[in-house]
């Protein structure tokens, strides 16, 4: 037999045998990691900028979400009405799947069901504590009714208080009644038709052609969303009347929410929560934030209109609110009973 036969069989074999496990542990440390699994990814629409505070509600959402989940979630948010959809349309196109999270005003959705006009409801709270109050007792009837529709509330965005942007001040009831007013809803659609020329819903996507061109000398806003759109290009006067401090509502179609697994969906609940709660705490000190960015920007501020306007605009809202209350059942009028009596 040839000696590295010999070799090999009786000294060098034994020795590569032993060497095997050594080489396997190279092979493995060596080879490239598994790649993560790419996230799943839900686009999240909004009728308005990116600027405004639903805007900024949903960025601090998308934050929220990547940080809890630790990235296995992503959300892309869409503003501006880039999706090509208003908040009306936006709560049918989450319901049917076209996307998997909106954030709507909710006034606009009072087509779907008078419930979602309760915060946009005239002159019922008069600061943002009574708003959040309002809202924390709503709650459970916000969730019934978009689970109707296949969607789970995860947040909300309320606004500052609304007041008027007008293009003369409105300084007397003959000023209110020359109002060519836009609107958010179809209860403050019905009380200014009842004090004014004009008066009619209009998304803000829409509206700024209709403000150039003369066709509205007035629009029902807050002063942030109005700033965001720079309303003050045309409406150079603002009255603080304090009308509403209505919400927008961040949801999620329960297609979406149920293929996630059990701790991916704790941690959205748990981003949503943040950012409800940073929403209600940004609001402290937003009004003077937004009337100083008026100021500086030529707008005169009303902070206390005429009594005999304020008189005009409490008296048609008593009626609108009494027709919200036959719409909108007892459950959801008991809950408004709770915050103002019945006749206010």
């Amino acid at each position: 037999m040839p000696s590295f036969v010999r070799a090999a069989s009786g000294g060098l074999l034994p020795f590569c045998l032993a060497l095997l496990p050594a080489f396997s542990a190279f092979a493995q440390s060596a080879a490239p990691a598994p790649a993560a699994p790419a996230p799943v990814v839900w686009e999240l629409i909004d009728e308005y900028p990116a600027s405004a505070i639903p805007g900024q509600a949903d960025a601090g959402f998308a934050a929220a979400v990547a940080r809890e989940t630790g990235g296995k979630l992503a959300i892309t948010v869409i503003p501006d009405a880039k999706s090509g959809l208003r908040s009306r349309e936006q709560l049918k196109a989450v319901s049917e799947g076209r996307y998997a999270m909106a954030d709507s005003f909710g006034g606009a959705l009072a087509e779907d069901g008078p419930l979602f006009l309760l915060s946009s409801l005239p002159f019922v709270t008069a600061s943002a504590q009574e708003a959040q109050a309002l809202y924390e007792a709503a709650k459970p009837l916000y969730e019934a009714e978009f689970a109707k529709r296949g969607q789970k509330l995860l947040f909300v965005t309320p606004w500052p208080p609304s007041g008027i942007w007008s293009a003369a001040p409105v300084n007397s009831p003959a000023a209110l009644k020359a109002l060519k007013i836009r609107t958010y809803d179809a209860t403050s659609a019905s009380l200014f038709s009842a004090t004014s020329e004009r008066a009619a819903v209009v998304s803000f996507a829409d509206l700024m052609p209709k403000l150039k061109s003369g066709e509205y000398n007035a629009v029902l806003s807050s002063g942030d969303g109005g700033a965001g759109r720079k309303l003050w290009e045309y409406l150079p006067n603002f009255s603080q009347i304090t009308y509403a401090v209505p919400l927008s509502f961040g949801t999620v179609s329960l297609t979406a929410w149920n293929a996630l697994d059990g701790a991916t969906q704790a941690a959205v609940l748990r981003a949503g929560a943040q950012t409800t709660a940073e929403q209600w705490q940004a609001m402290t000190g937003r009004v003077e934030a937004n009337y100083k960015r008026m100021r500086e920007n030529a707008v005169a501020i009303d902070e206390a209109p005429p009594a005999e306007v304020m008189a005009a605009l409490r008296a048609a809202a008593a009626t609108s609110i009494a027709e919200w209350r036959a719409a909108a059942g007892p459950e959801a009028a008991a809950v408004l009973g709770a915050a103002k009596p019945a006749g206010q």
